[in-house]
């Protein structure tokens, strides 16, 4: 018996403690998505990619060896011919070689100078800057998702319980109108309307359920969990969250397009191109390259004999190289970048005209939407406490069914705009955040 009272208690506990880890908040939930979201591996991927490119434009400066060889098989020697006269009076057909030549041979080269290589060695460091800027970029973008996320299940909830209200007044009013049918002091057409909007409220409710549970799918897309697990998501926290959301909007002043992500990747773009333009403009200069060799050559009438026969050879030196005649071709490479790189200069400006006025219209459409949501919270009271009146009215045979069911719908109108109000604040504020470039800022100080 106390066997089985403990193992009950501790399947309530286990029970208690998953719960407790399905009440998911706002925080958590970009906690979850920034760890397990799978863009992360994409982006995670090209960061080591751009460490390999950084290690490539190296290697080009490195030592570098070569091994190769080569085995001839002469099916037709060929023959010199010396001329009479030198070694006697005809002319005699000499074969300086025979029918199997083999030549393995290693070789390293070392570049000393290249002025292009070491100009493009720079872009190493951007490269990689370019790829971090990126991961943080894909994490703004999973924030913004799951928040935008997090708002639809916020509104569809507050939707649902707006709703049930309503279709516990009208479950109401059709009791109170079914028994006043029964007592013949009403008609039957009066019971209709109260039961047309009764059952309409009921197909309003299962379309919101459908869209809340389209929402909770939409969440763990963004956080990369599960599609067939269930999450919940903290109620009070949600309306916390939501609330943290209502605070003074930031001054215009405050505003820099350096805090955009995107634009911080143009600039890094900027650069790069600055790079590759001074990279073809430096191809004039000389290469200077050294070498070491070592070898062996051998001769034979079959094979073996040619591995036989293997005699050592080695050299070592410099190699200078002077671009002469390409001038043209550089030239028209190097403009090309000139030309790049001048509108990359000019995009940054427009982009830190574009990122200011976006930021301004996300600042005004905060203030508009939070304008907003405040009125139509105001005129859902007075919606209430007119449908309150109204009812009370009714109830005490004062007015009929149509000033009832004009009330009630007035109240359900003021309460589609207050849905609607909350969600295009949310919207707002959010994308506020985004023009801004502080969703990071917003999410640790959830």
């Amino acid at each position: 018996m106390k066997k089985k009272k403990l193992l009950i208690a501790v399947l309530i506990l286990i029970t208690g403690t998953s719960y407790a880890q399905n009440n998911w908040t706002l925080k958590s939930c970009i906690e979850y998505g920034l760890k397990n979201h799978r863009s992360n591996v994409v982006y995670a991927n090209e960061k080591k990619a751009a460490d390999a490119k950084a290690r490539e434009a190296l290697a080009a400066y490195l030592p570098s060896v070569n091994i190769q060889g080569s085995i001839d098989d002469n099916l037709k020697v060929q023959e010199t011919v010396i001329p009479a006269g030198i070694f006697g009076d005809h002319d005699i057909r000499v074969a300086f070689t025979k029918k199997f030549n083999t030549n393995p041979m290693a070789q390293l080269d070392q570049t000393i100078f290249d002025q292009s290589l070491l100009t493009g060695l720079k872009a190493n460091k951007y490269n990689k800057e370019s790829a971090e800027l990126n991961v943080q970029q894909n994490n703004e973008t999973i924030i913004y998702n799951i928040s935008n996320a997090f708002a639809q299940i916020f509104v569809y909830r507050e939707q649902l319980s707006l709703l049930h209200t309503n279709l516990d007044n009208y479950h109401e009013q059709m009791d109170i109108t079914r028994l006043q049918v029964t007592k013949g002091t009403v008609l039957q057409k009066e019971l209709d309307k109260v039961t047309v909007d009764f059952n309409n409220t009921v197909s309003k409710i299962h379309v919101a359920e459908s869209n809340l549970t389209l929402s909770y799918n939409q969440l763990k897309y963004e956080m990369g969990y599960p599609l067939t697990d269930t999450i919940m998501v903290d109620s009070l926290e949600a309306a916390k969250a939501f609330n943290s959301l209502a605070i003074a909007t930031p001054d215009a002043s405050t505003f820099s397009a350096a805090n955009r992500l995107d634009f911080r990747i143009s600039q890094v773009n900027e650069k790069l191109l600055a790079i590759d333009e001074l990279r073809l403009r430096n191809g004039i200069y000389p290469r200077l390259t050294a070498y070491a060799r070592y070898g062996a050559i051998g001769y034979g009438d079959n094979l073996n004999e040619s591995f036989k026969s293997l005699a050592t050879y080695s050299a070592i030196g410099i190699k200078l190289s002077i671009p002469i005649l390409d001038f043209y071709k550089r030239n028209a490479q190097s403009a090309q970048a000139k030309y790049k790189h001048l509108n990359a200069i000019e995009q940054l400006k427009i982009d830190e005209g574009k990122y200011a006025l976006e930021y301004q219209n996300a600042r005004t459409k905060v203030i508009q939407e939070q304008g907003n949501m405040d009125n139509n919270r105001r005129n859902i009271e007075l919606a209430q406490s007119v449908f309150n009146t109204t009812n009370l009215q009714y109830q005490k045979g004062t007015t009929d069914m149509t000033d009832w069911l004009n009330a009630q719908n007035s109240l359900r109108e003021a309460q589609n705009n207050y849905l609607s109000s909350i969600y295009n604040f949310f919207l707002a504020r959010i994308d506020l955040e985004k023009a801004g470039g502080s969703l990071k800022t917003f999410y640790l100080a959830l």
